[in-house]
């Protein structure tokens, strides 16, 4: 009976528009990427609550599916919104101090597995969303996108998502991620773009020797340092208008044999490359291939995760700092940097903008959001539709 009590409350609209009871209640459920364990369905229910026409969308292999979930709600005015996110979390390790699926709020924070990446920035949407529908302060289309791969490969997730978009012919104007992008106080930052990645796996073939007999043996280190070294001195540019110059680390050495006295038949290294909006993925890779040409004994792979991208500070990116300026005081900066996100697909099929909790604590050990930077931050979601 106590069971049904709190079911039932869970669905009352006033209680969807507190982000610390909505996100109390996702994080007890462990979506530890690929799994869902029934956090999509719980999100459904509380959007078809706020009477939103939900779809469930399952993607990939037979028994492997991935499940995503579209709500949409129709709107008189024609204005089309979408809010983005990811219900799937990495795993929660070791060394907690409150239990990560518990939804513990303890002196006015949450700690939890997700609570800032990203279940925290879905609850404040749901609660923004359950807000303006209740003063009916928003006259327009709202939609939700939401998948249960982003963490993982991303395969099934928000890539088919859209392909799914396409093919109804849905057309959102504009859409919001809840990535956690504030650094050090809620909306200190905004992300408008994110730069490209491409990585490279490059494998020098030689021939084992002793290394007391070398003109028996060809060694293949040389050869992949001084292919390195080649790339180590690219200048790929000096950055742009709204990003920084790219940037190309060394992330793995290593040879076949490693043992002291023995010449390596083969050498491996890898390289990754963060690239600006000067630079396209098919750009960068042509001009490895040209290089790796020079060197018959070095064969590569490459690939490329994401493609840079940049939203025009517009309208609605003028909008986002306007809401954020009203509540928090500031306006936050416009930023590129970072890792990749979900971003990059969306902004092939609708401009896109990033606007979320602290990110200090994503994938750390206690992980955790305060109640403060919860309310400000539906606040901002809030005033952003008003003002549309």
């Amino acid at each position: 009976m106590e069971n049904q009590e709190n079911e039932k409350e869970l669905f009352l609209r006033e209680k969807l528009e507190d982000p610390v009871f909505i996100l109390q209640n996702l994080l007890r459920c462990r979506s530890i990427t690929p799994e869902d364990d029934g956090v999509l369905s719980l999100t459904k229910r509380m959007l078809e609550s706020l009477e939103f026409f939900c779809t469930e969308l399952a993607f990939g292999p037979k028994g492997k599916e991935t499940k995503n979930l579209f709500a949409f709600l129709d709107g008189k005015a024609e204005e089309y919104l979408c809010f983005a996110g990811h219900t799937d979390v990495v795993p929660a390790g070791e060394g907690w101090s409150k239990e990560p699926f518990s939804g513990d709020l303890t002196d006015g924070i949450i700690t939890g597995r997700g609570a800032v990446d990203m279940k925290g920035g879905l609850a404040c949407m749901i609660a923004a969303a359950a807000r303006v529908l209740k003063e009916k302060s928003f006259k327009g289309k709202l939609a939700f996108l939401l998948t249960g791969d982003e963490e993982g490969p991303a395969t099934f997730g928000t890539v088919k998502l859209l392909e799914w978009l396409r093919e109804k012919n849905e057309h959102p104007d504009f859409c919001l991620l809840a990535e956690p992008t504030s650094v050090e106080k809620i909306a200190d930052v905004l992300k408008i773009g994110r730069r490209g990645s491409l990585n490279v796996k490059l494998r020098a073939q030689g021939k084992q020797g002793h290394v007391a007999y070398p003109h028996l043996a060809c060694n293949p280190v040389p050869i992949l340092l001084n292919i390195l070294q080649e790339f180590l001195q690219w200048q790929l540019d000096e950055g742009s208008e709204y990003f920084e110059p790219s940037s190309l680390q060394i992330t793995s050495l290593e040879t076949a044999e490693g043992a002291s006295n023995v010449i390596p038949s083969t050498a491996s290294a890898s390289f990754n490359i963060r690239f600006n909006d000067l630079h396209t993925g098919s750009q960068l890779s042509n001009y490895i291939e040209k290089i790796v040409l020079k060197y018959p004994e070095v064969k590569c792979e490459i690939s490329v995760s994401g493609e840079s991208f940049l939203t025009t500070p517009t309208k609605y990116v003028q909008k986002l700092e306007i809401a954020s300026e009203k509540i928090m005081g500031y306006k936050p900066r416009r930023e590129t940097g970072g890792g990749t996100s979900d971003a990059r697909f969306i902004s092939k099929y609708m401009p896109v903008a990033e606007l979320g909790l602290l990110n200090k604590t994503m994938h750390a050990v206690n992980e955790c959001a305060s109640i403060n930077d919860l309310e400000n931050l539906t606040q901002i979601y809030k005033t952003f539709l008003e003002i549309l």
